[in-house]
């Protein structure tokens, strides 16, 4: 790191305005929507008593989910040795913090009763996985600013790898909480399995790298700073990894379920007869979201293109949205069994499968939490030196 130099960049220009302005926006639109939402009461929404989590809790758990995932390359940096992510590490850390407080605002302003969440801070039900979730989210924020700290500081950088490895754990300890948030669920069927907890970390990789490369390639595209292809590549194909291994989990936890009879049902609902949860689970998660993005980061005609490369990033978070929306949406709709092997009907929807159709307030309320993510490190990179002057080929080779 001796020959690394970081600085905040200039931020005066009218196109990095024209961001902020931008994002503002976004911002200021879900704020509207929460409010109109508060206002009204949740009915303005597609949610109602059998989709009692709707589109912005898919934003919501895809942010919490991918903040963990930023911080992968931090970790391969401090935690397993590979000097050459290292000038990476305080970007890491920043969209990862950003990411966290950009899903948790969406989640606080979605609860109905934003002023409840005290009560979810001075009580705590520890056979409540929500309340562990609370402990889980704000320590990673406390455990990864010290860990920018620890890089930012050069008076204490030899301890910045132990608070590396703190951060690392800490991280799969919080995505295994939130993906615990439905392996608990024992009522629903389509959550009710512990595989769910390793496929949300191996998630949070994919998601959160597929966010990382994209902030990466836009930051020193704009800021005309050197990027050189041998770090892209190396940062491609580790998420071509991943993504794969995604694709692995979810074979798993589906041939899983096809295993016990007693989940025939509702696998039928997700892979076959399901509708829009199938058509989405298909064609956006499986085909556009991981097998078309496997095939522009492995095909020899553009395995070295940035263009394919960031359309297979961007193809990665949408088939990411995607999958949010079968387990999150599908999971809710398929209705509960609640007497094995009979046929149940009344007038309360019991036995029928719950309609969902996602509203504008919901959308723009998701949409600002990512704003309010991206608004943060745009303005964060303008304060603090938290990108390198210069991660050309030949300053990344020296670092080896």
């Amino acid at each position: 790191m001796k020959n690394i130099r970081f600085s905040a960049i200039e931020g005066n220009s009218p196109g990095y305005y024209a961001l902020l302005g931008g994002l503002g926006l976004f911002i200021l639109l879900g704020l509207g929507a929460s409010y109109y939402m508060e206002h009204n009461g949740h009915w303005v929404t597609g949610m109602t008593n059998q989709i009692v989590w709707g589109t912005p809790h898919i934003f919501a758990v895809f942010l919490i989910v991918a903040a963990s995932g930023a911080l992968n390359v931090a970790s391969i940096s401090s935690v397993f040795g590979k000097s050459a992510y290292k000038p990476l590490s305080r970007l890491s850390g920043l969209l990862a913090i950003a990411l966290l407080i950009g899903g948790l605002t969406v989640l606080l302003l979605d609860l109905g009763r934003p002023d409840r969440l005290i009560v979810a801070m001075t009580y705590y039900n520890f056979k409540s996985i929500f309340a562990w979730n609370i402990i889980l989210y704000t320590g990673f924020m406390g455990i990864v600013a010290v860990y920018l700290w620890m890089m930012m500081e050069r008076r204490m950088k030899q301890y910045s790898k132990p608070a590396g490895l703190a951060a690392f754990i800490w991280r799969l300890m919080l995505t295994t909480g939130t993906g615990s948030i439905f392996g608990f669920l024992v009522a629903r069927e389509a959550y009710d399995t512990a595989l769910l907890a390793p496929m949300f970390i191996v998630m949070s990789f994919s998601f959160g790298l597929a966010i990382f490369l994209l902030v990466l390639m836009a930051a020193y595209r704009w800021t005309e700073r050197p990027l050189g292809d041998a770090l892209l590549q190396r940062l491609k194909n580790l998420l071509g990894v991943f993504v794969a291994a995604v694709l692995y989990f979810v074979m798993v936890y589906h041939l899983t379920n096809l295993y016990f009879t007693g989940r025939h049902e509702v696998e039928a609902f997700l892979l076959l007869n399901g509708g829009i949860y199938t058509l989405v689970f298909w064609l956006v998660q499986i085909l556009l979201g991981s097998l078309l993005p496997l095939a522009l980061f492995y095909h020899p005609k553009t395995a070295k293109s940035r263009t394919a490369m960031v359309a297979g990033a961007a193809l990665v978070i949408l088939g990411g949205l995607a999958q949010m929306y079968v387990i999150i949406i599908g999971g809710q709709a398929f209705p509960l069994t609640l007497f094995p092997n009979a046929e149940v009907s009344s007038s309360f929807y019991d036995g029928v499968v719950s309609s969902y159709a996602p509203s504008l307030p919901e959308v723009f309320l998701g949409l600002g939490g990512i704003a309010l993510a991206l608004a943060m490190v745009v303005f964060a990179i303008k304060i603090l030196g938290f990108l390198p002057d210069n991660l050309a080929d030949s300053e990344v080779s020296s670092q080896e």
